[in-house]
């Protein structure tokens, strides 16, 4: 598949994800503030979004939303498309296109001691793989397979102190899902997850690490133990904007290797009718990366709609 097709496939999934409303910019705020932020719908079909995010604008929304343990449901759809380098032959002409769907559910609970704002959290991440590169050793050349890969998820209980300082930890866990065994790791990996962060008025910065052992399967790889951090730094300069960064670095304990990307990501939020939308553009230049094949870029446009959280609205009977 080629750049353009990526593309292509970019541009059209998310016009039909957006629809024909259209966006509104700072030039319609006022609507924006009267809007409901965190549901879809409108008057009194949602009546426990409107009270709780009633009168606030895209800005305040994009700062919510800015914060790794908000309460707001959401949708995201990652598309991402890599190129890829190595010592293999043919690795530099490698690339894929992957679509990563994140939804996110949050369930309020009881406010701590502190009175710290509390959440629980479920989140998977489900991969659609397209022209993923597979190294076949017989014909000492890459093929390009297309399959849903294994779903990644976490779950999690998170609490948002009233001094600005958030704290999380729980479990990061991958599913043996994938529809096609050679981008499948065939195996059920757990393993431990933490966050602590703090806002500040200028934006946030967060730390988030995890860690990934295989815990049964029917893979021929042998054990599987990658430590992951996620460090971010973002700026909320106002209007919905957010600019900063986010890099994903992995450090593989088996192979004794690194991965480690520079990340700049962009982000706004608008309003699509009465729902935020947040639109988002990050790249990804890995510095350091497996020696016999890995990632050199990764560019990224994520799309993530605020929608109202109809799971908690159910379990509490609302």
């Amino acid at each position: 598949m080629t750049r353009l097709a990526y593309y292509l496939i970019a541009i059209v999934f998310g016009l039909i994800l957006i629809g024909p409303a259209g966006a509104e910019d700072s030039s319609t705020a006022e609507s924006a503030r009267e809007s409901t932020p965190r549901g879809v719908l409108s008057g009194d079909s949602v009546p426990q979004f409107t009270e709780e995010h009633h009168g606030k604008s895209v800005d305040e929304v994009a700062k919510e939303l800015a914060n790794p343990n908000n309460s707001l449901a959401s949708l995201t759809f990652k598309n991402q498309f890599r190129w890829y380098t190595g010592d293999l032959p043919n690795a530099d002409d490698q690339s894929n296109y992957t679509l990563l769907f994140q939804p996110v559910f949050p369930f309020s609970l009881a406010p701590t001691a502190s009175g710290g704002k509390a959440n629980l959290f479920i989140r998977p991440a489900i991969p659609l793989l397209v022209d993923q590169p597979v190294f076949d050793a017989q014909s000492m050349d890459f093929s390009g397979v297309t399959a849903l890969g294994d779903i990644g998820f976490d779950i999690g209980y998170g609490v948002t102190e009233k001094s600005g300082w958030l704290w999380a930890f729980g479990m990061v866990g991958s599913l043996p899902t994938a529809t096609n065994s050679d981008v499948g790791s065939k195996q059920l990996r757990l393993g431990p997850e933490g966050l602590i962060a703090k806002f500040h008025k200028w934006g946030v910065w967060a730390l988030f690490p995890s860690h990934l052992w295989d815990v049964t399967g029917w893979s021929d790889n042998g054990y599987y133990s990658v430590s992951q951090l996620q460090a971010v730094l973002k700026f909320l300069p106002g209007d919905g904007w957010a600019i900063g960064t986010s890099p994903i670095m992995n450090y593989d304990w088996k192979a004794e290797e690194w991965t480690v990307p520079l990340n700049l990501t962009v982000s706004k939020t608008v309003m699509f009718g009465k729902m935020p939308v947040k639109i988002e553009l990050e790249t990804n230049y890995y510095i350091v990366q497996p020696d016999l094949f890995g990632p050199e870029w990764l560019i990224g446009i994520n799309i993530t709609p605020v929608v109202p959280n109809f799971i908690e609205s159910w379990i509490k009977g609302r």
